[in-house]
């Protein structure tokens, strides 16, 4: 959907009205931009996490550290439950002089950034986990526990500046790149650089090879077979603790759980059970892996094959003679092709492993307030503000009303899943929508005119091309990542939005739309490096398809098509 600007004057605001209220502050905040977050947080959010959790807490950080002078803050609002976003821009004689800077250093972090993530970063990661999951909680005391927690939040925040670092560098690598086919050779079709800019070697894939490789042990094995059989995960996990084979089974799955459970089914809260403490989806993903008998060798062979050819088909591209242009083109593709795995890395290591350990914390505080009777169950926590919970810990009668406070939390949290956000509010300016580049992310400026147009039921769907191909196929549309275990193989998933927890339904599907996300996305990169046809940011495919329904794909051009 090609976005026509000249047809609306810019800027163009939205204030509030009765389906959608927003409280203001004050009216700096009504002049910027706010887009909803549907990208991270499609669901409305607990207190706690929206206090204690955002990514958008470093985001001051970004700016400084890198001296970007397209943007000083990036600020979060809660509007009825759900998470908005908006960049402060900088004043623009700021900006002018400090983009020299920016250019000056950014490429130091496109060539130096991925030995930063293995040889000091990730080390420093993995010391901060090892710390947090070796600690004491079951003998520790709640005044130890409280202090445990600023820890915790002290490594949260510096694992969330160390994701800047990392998602900087391969920003400017990918840049570099494209910048630097585009000199040499001229435009080309962007569907043959995304098929070259996928990783083959990362966090991610290792967990799929785990699952497999878990598949192949229940394959070889009739008893683990007959245990598999049964129709749930509970049902699964019943039948294998009857038998040594199945013991056994479960020792494997506690060391993949160690290794790759730490993921919830939204990683950008607290509020969601990760597969650590609850291996259900473990089992239903490798359930799935069973009816398709999927292949991990085949599936990272088919990846490393598609991109090798398009690296070919791009470098004869090239004109023979230019060597000095093969040579600039070759060099960046290698600096990008190496930066490639830090996008999934810094998921699996920032984005959930490091919020599933600040769940863990904040659940072992809930456990010891519910010993003393000050709340009815652990997770009562995550509807505590961080002040309260600091209150409620040192002198409870100071907030007599605590579990009253959770439980009109929880129903407000509750009513909030049946309100449909619009897609921003404030105050949509050219810098917002065309300047500032981050929210390409979340589809705009597109998004923004698309916003713009009454949204009605059609037998076509729109949205954003982000891997191509073309597909006819049976929808299946799912609402939570549990829904997904139904899925029998080969279908089209359609979906709000997913994360890196939904890595197990890639092996299943054959097609994806989502109602959120751009063409970097995280939909949008893992559909590329599975190679199924894809269309995000449609805002509407959950609503207007069914699951059942016979649909059309049209991963290059963006468009969804009913059949029936």
């Amino acid at each position: 959907m090609a976005a026509q600007r000249p047809e609306v004057q810019l800027p163009v605001t939205f204030f509030g009205d009765e389906s959608f209220p927003v409280e203001w502050e004050n009216e700096e905040e009504k002049q910027l931009f706010w887009w909803w977050d549907d990208l991270h947080c499609p669901n409305p959010l607990s207190p706690m996490f929206f206090e204690l959790g955002g990514w958008w807490a470093t985001c001051a950080y970004l700016y400084r550290r890198f001296g970007a002078p397209f943007g000083r803050d990036w600020k979060a609002k809660l509007i009825n439950g759900y998470l908005f976003t908006a960049v402060v821009p900088r004043d623009p004689k700021e900006a002018a002089e400090l983009a020299p800077y920016y250019s000056m250093v950014m490429p130091v972090y496109a060539e130096k950034g991925l030995e930063w993530w293995q040889k000091r970063l990730r080390p420093e990661i993995e010391r901060n986990f090892e710390y947090l999951d070796t600690y004491p909680y079951d003998t520790a005391t709640l005044p130890e526990l409280m202090v445990l927690l600023e820890d915790a939040i002290d490594i949260q925040e510096r694992h969330w500046r160390i994701h800047w670092i990392l998602n900087l560098s391969q920003f400017q690598a990918s840049l570099d790149f494209q910048a630097a086919v585009r000199e040499v050779i001229g435009d080309v079709d962007p569907t043959l650089l995304e098929r070259i800019m996928v990783s083959d070697s990362d966090r991610n894939w290792d967990a799929v090879h785990g699952l497999w490789e878990l598949k192949e042990r229940v394959k070889r094995n009739v008893v683990l077979l007959e245990a598999f059989s049964k129709e749930t995960p509970a049902e699964i996990l019943a039948e294998l603790e009857k038998t040594a084979e199945g013991r056994e089974f479960l020792r494997w799955l506690d060391e993949y759980k160690r290794e790759f459970g730490h993921k919830a089914l939204y990683s950008h809260e607290y509020v969601y059970p990760t597969w650590y403490e609850n291996p259900a989806p473990i089992i239903a993903a490798i359930q799935g892996y069973l009816q398709t008998d999927y292949s991990y060798p085949e599936a990272i062979q088919r990846l490393r094959q598609d991109r090798d050819a398009a690296i070919q088909e791009l470098l004869s591209k090239i004109p023979p003679d230019d060597a000095r242009g093969r040579e600039r083109v070759e060099a960046a593709l290698h600096r990008v092709l190496q930066m490639m795995p830090l996008t999934p890395d810094h998921h699996f290591y920032i984005d959930q492993g490091t919020f599933a350990r600040l769940r863990y914390v904040l659940l072992a505080i809930g456990r010891r307030l519910v010993e003393a009777e000050l709340l009815d169950q652990p997770d009562d926590v995550l509807f505590l503000r961080y002040h309260e919970l600091r209150v409620l810990a040192a002198e409870p009668s100071n907030l007599p009303n605590a579990k009253e406070l959770v439980r009109e939390r929880r129903a407000a949290r509750e009513r909030a899943t049946a309100v449909r956000p619009r897609d921003w509010v404030g105050t949509a300016s050219e810098w917002a929508l065309f300047q500032e580049p981050y929210k390409t992310l979340w589809g705009y400026p597109q998004r923004f005119f698309d916003s713009l147009q009454p949204r009605q039921v059609s037998q076509r769907v729109e949205g954003i091309p982000a891997s191509a191909g073309v597909l006819e196929g049976t929808a299946f549309v799912a609402r939570t990542l549990e829904d997904v275990d139904a899925l029998k193989g080969g279908e089209i998933l359609v979906c709000r939005m997913t994360n890196p927890a939904w890595v197990i339904a890639f092996t299943k599907i054959a097609g994806l739309v989502t109602d959120s996300g751009g063409q970097l996305s995280h939909p949008a990169v893992v559909s590329r490096e599975f190679g199924i046809p894809a269309v995000v940011g449609t805002g509407v495919a959950t609503q207007v398809i069914r699951t059942g329904q016979r649909i059309r794909v049209n991963g290059s051009a963006g468009v969804v098509e009913i059949l029936e």
